[in-house]
């Protein structure tokens, strides 16, 4: 069953290790998924008042449709 998830996070989550960081994607657009691949710029589009629900597309690159919040 397909589900609508919402996301409210414009960029990555740093988990920092000992070493080097580590970036977990938090927009769900990444086609690296845990990991960040930088697909959140795509999140520029977007309006950042929480009024509005953006679907993707199925390989959440595009987005298809618009709902209020």
């Amino acid at each position: 069953m397909a589900r609508l998830v919402r996301h409210d996070a414009m960029g990555p989550i740093e988990i920092p290790p000992q070493g080097k960081s580590v970036w977990v994607c938090a927009c769900g657009l990444s086609q690296n998924l845990p990991y960040c691949d930088g697909s959140h710029k795509t999140c520029r589009q977007e309006e950042t008042d929480d009024s509005k629900v953006y679907v993707y597309d199925d390989e959440r690159m595009n987005v298809v449709d618009t709902q209020d919040a």
